[in-house]
């Protein structure tokens, strides 16, 4: 029985480190996605500044030509 019940605790620990290893490649997997995510985010906000500064002069210049007419 002792035999028996060495064999169930080593089972037992090899899933527990086994499901140790899975989490810990899921936590990296989701840290580098959130890094990745992140830096897009950051270039899609610089193309928003500009093209949003690209705007604001061609307004600029509209109402110049406006002003002029």
């Amino acid at each position: 029985m002792d035999k028996n019940i060495g064999e169930q605790l080593n089972k037992a620990y090899e899933a527990y480190r086994q499901a140790c290893m899975d989490r810990d490649h899921a936590v990296k997997e989701l840290q580098q996605k959130t890094e990745n995510y992140m830096q897009q985010i950051r270039e899609q906000q610089e193309k928003i500044d500009l093209q949003n500064s690209i705007i604001a002069k061609l307004k600029s210049q509209l109402a110049a030509l406006n002003a002029n007419r």
